[in-house]
């Protein structure tokens, strides 16, 4: 029973894949899968039990993306401004299905450290991505445009210790890009004996 669970988390883990939205092919995911994966990212490590993970869920992306561009437009100086990136970032979700804002949401605990609240938020984000993935659902883990910007925490009137962690596109892809490490991985591990 043991080695089956492993194997079948070790194909999910190594079958995950960033698939760009533009990749996605515009099928819409039943909101009972994406509320599944929801649940899975609940069970992210948390110390404390501060459960720092939120997440805002747009049913229709483009609501979202047009807001996103049009923050970009209100805070961009003119001469910075790029029509191509508006675009962009207005059309980012059209062949989505949903895109969710994945939020870290600071503690009433000021001895955790912000960075571990961040962590355990970035291992909640894990979770959803590995249920997506098991649901066959295609996935980008996004932090471009206003994402990280102070205008987003005033969109989404977050606190200033919170943290925006990227913004999460899902849908359906009929492309499955190969996996690839560019580092072995015994360049990545010390084994102190």
């Amino acid at each position: 029973m043991e080695t089956t669970n492993f194997t079948s988390l070790t194909h999910i883990i190594e079958n995950r894949r960033t698939i760009k939205p533009f990749m996605m092919n515009g099928h819409k995911i039943p909101n009972g899968h994406i509320a599944s994966i929801l649940e899975l990212a609940d069970w992210a490590p948390t110390h404390g039990y501060t459960e720092p993970w939120r997440f805002v869920v747009y049913e229709n992306p483009l609501d979202f993306c047009s807001a996103h561009a049009n923050l970009y437009k209100e805070n961009t100086p003119a001469d910075d401004f790029s029509e191509t990136v508006f675009n962009n970032l207005a059309q980012q979700g059209d062949k989505a299905s949903h895109v969710i804002i994945a939020v870290m949401k600071r503690g009433k605990l000021p001895k955790i450290p912000a960075f571990e609240e961040m962590a355990a938020t970035a291992c909640a984000v894990q979770n959803l991505l590995l249920g997506a993935t098991a649901l066959n659902i295609a996935s980008y883990w996004g932090t471009g445009g206003m994402t990280l910007k102070q205008p987003m925490k005033d969109y989404l009137q977050l606190n200033e210790e919170d943290n925006i962690m990227g913004i999460l596109y899902l849908g359906y892809s009929d492309e499955h890009p190969e996996g690839k490490r560019t580092i072995p991985l015994e360049d990545k591990i010390t084994w102190v004996k």
